[in-house]
């Protein structure tokens, strides 16, 4: 931490110092691979994609969701627009968000995917059109398992 303060103090002979002090910051703590994926989908004149909350992706879809879990690293939220039924979740981290598909995955799914959101609905197609207004991208994981029944 030393050496980023002094990186910083020195910061008027060079916003460059500041700049590498910052991106070892990232990198240290974590950071580092979505700086990155920001810089490359910058350099390739796109945006950047977007972070939804499960309040913002109901908004966008035409509904009010009503949270129903919330754990640690994520929450979950459902709601039903036009007789749609959807399930929306936001992730605190990028890694939680993959150990939630991967053992999604187990009991099969359609999901859109995005920068710490995704969302389950109808069928491919439908998730396809939501794709272009919310962006991420369709995963569909099939059951490599059999959900537990309920009791």
């Amino acid at each position: 931490m030393a050496r980023l303060t002094g990186a910083i103090r020195r910061r008027d002979h060079g916003g460059i110092v500041l700049s590498l002090a910052i991106a070892s910051a990232l990198t240290l703590t974590g950071c580092g691979v979505q700086a990155e994926a920001a810089r490359s989908t910058a350099a390739s004149g796109g945006n950047a994609p977007r972070t939804y909350t499960v309040e913002q992706l109901a908004a966008a879809i035409g509904c009010t969701a009503e949270i129903t879990l919330k754990a640690l690293d994520y929450r979950q939220g459902e709601c039903t627009s036009d007789g749609i039924p959807y399930v929306f979740l936001d992730f605190v981290t990028v890694e939680g968000q993959r150990e939630w598909l991967d053992y999604a995955e187990m009991y099969g799914g359609l999901y859109l995917v995005g920068d710490r959101w995704a969302l389950s609905a109808k069928s491919t197609s439908f998730m396809q059109e939501l794709s272009r207004k919310l962006g991420g991208k369709v995963e569909e994981h099939g059951p490599g398992g059999t959900a537990p029944s309920p009791r």
